[in-house]
């Protein structure tokens, strides 16, 4: 079985790299026009990730925070009671490349990412798109539920690799398709897939000069995902300022990672199941900067 799973991750960590050498091949060949700029606000949408990328040497401090279900009435105080967070940091290598880790309260889970910008939407019949790839590895550090068995470290690991493609149409409106995989080393049942195939949409409205509404949802194919499963459906606003981005957002996911809003999302919209979270990010510029 070990050896099963080691193949499987040579064969998708292969795939990435081949994908993003085609990837990188069509960048050399779409040199014409100026790049375009702000697809999204942020590197982060609502929980998924956005196209973007941080700048060479910027470091981006990201919270994450995600309140209870509204429909737990006024004895939770609708949600308040109960919260989630994720820290996370992500840091710009270079411009095309962010590298980021994050711990999160939930199921006390730590999580690392490389996101890998290949092609960039240019202006004047330059390239029509831009494309990111994302391929991240995560851990549960909670006990198992079941400490009589033997358990193994590589139970607790899961993996998820993501294509972005994104065009921003106008000043005012973006798109971004997002097809996924999302592979769990350990699932509840045998009659569960270990791997999720889901395929994401998101568009960015820009309101005024400083307000932008987001919308972001995730379809997974039939016949992956447990009856008390559902797709992730998440509707937000951004908030520019100086210095930093303001997210605040309504979700019928409460996990901020792909395993957990893409695989394991309990939430129905229909019974109320809505959690009111926001993200904030704070960006430091490390490398480049001239201190007086």
């Amino acid at each position: 079985m070990e050896r099963l799973i080691t193949k499987f991750m040579k064969l998708k960590l292969l795939a990435s790299i081949c994908l993003f050498l085609l990837a990188q091949l069509s960048l050399n060949a779409q040199e014409k026009g100026e790049k375009t700029s702000f697809t999204f606000k942020d590197t982060r949408i609502i929980n998924g990730q956005s196209v973007e990328t941080n700048q060479d040497g910027q470091l981006k401090f990201i919270i994450s925070h995600r309140f209870g279900s509204i429909n737990g009435g006024i004895d939770g105080f609708f949600g308040l009671d109960q919260a989630t967070i994720r820290l996370g940091l992500d840091y710009g290598v270079w411009d095309w490349l962010t590298i980021g880790i994050g711990r999160s309260s939930f199921e006390k889970t730590v999580d690392g990412f490389l996101k890998a910008r290949v092609l960039h939407q240019r202006e004047n019949n330059g390239a029509p798109l831009s494309i990111t790839i994302l391929s991240s590895i995560a851990t549960q550090t909670a006990d198992f539920p079941e400490q009589e068995r033997e358990n193994y470290f590589s139970s607790r690991l899961f993996y998820t690799n993501q294509l972005m493609l994104s065009r921003k149409f106008s000043d005012r409106f973006s798109l971004q398709l997002m097809p996924t995989l999302v592979h769990r080393n350990l699932v509840e049942t045998a009659d569960v897939e270990n791997d999720v195939v889901s395929i994401g949409a998101a568009t960015r409205f820009q309101l005024t000069k400083t307000i932008s509404f987001q919308t972001e949802y995730y379809y997974t194919l039939p016949n992956q995902l447990a009856e008390e499963y559902y797709n992730s459906l998440s509707l937000g606003f951004d908030i520019e300022t100086k210095g930093h981005v303001f997210q605040l957002n309504v979700s019928n996911s409460q996990g901020m990672i792909e395993k957990f809003f893409i695989g394991e999302t309990r939430g129905q919209w229909s019974e109320g199941d809505i959690y009111f979270g926001f993200n904030i990010s704070r960006d430091f510029q490390l490398k480049g900067r001239k201190y007086k």
